[in-house]
C-alpha cells in the first residue's frame, strides 16, 4: 500500500511541478531559475506543514514522500545552478544557490510553526 501511495503523489507532484514550473518560467522572462526556485520553496514550507501536523503514516506516503518528493526537485535545482556557473552568470548562480539554501530551511521551519500554531492547539 505504501508504494501506491507514495506513486499516486508522486505522479501528481511530478505533474504540478511541471505544470507550474513552466507557467513561472514564461511569466518570469528571466536566466534566472524562478520555476525551480519557487517550487522548491513552496515544497519546503509544505513539507514543514505536512511533516508537523502528524497526519498519520498513509497521509505522509502520500504527500509528504509522494507528492513533496516529486514536486521539488535537487536535480534541476543542480543542474540550473551550474548550468549559470557554465554561463559565466555567478551573481545569479551564488544567488540561485544560496538563497535556496536559505530560503529552504526558513520555509520548512515556518511550515513547522504554522503548523503548530494551527494543528497542535
Amino acid at each position: 500500500m505504501n508504494y501506491l501511495l507514495v506513486c499516486v503523489g508522486g505522479a501528481a507532484g511530478s505533474l504540478a511541478r511541471y505544470s507550474a514550473g513552466r507557467e513561472i518560467t514564461k511569466r518570469s522572462k528571466s536566466a534566472f531559475p524562478f520555476g525551480t526556485f519557487t517550487i522548491n520553496i513552496a515544497g519546503a514550507f509544505l513539507l514543514g506543514i505536512v511533516s508537523s501536523i502528524h497526519a498519520g503514516t498513509n497521509a505522509y506516503f502520500l504527500l509528504g514522500d509522494g507528492f513533496l518528493g516529486a514536486f521539488t526537485t535537487f536535480s534541476t535545482f543542480m543542474y540550473e545552478g551550474f548550468n549559470l556557473f557554465e554561463d559565466n552568470d555567478l551573481l545569479n548562480a551564488f544567488t540561485y544557490i544560496g538563497v535556496s539554501f536559505i530560503l529552504g530551511v526558513s520555509g520548512y521551519i515556518l511550515g513547522t510553526y504554522i503548523a503548530g500554531l494551527l494543528f497542535l492547539r
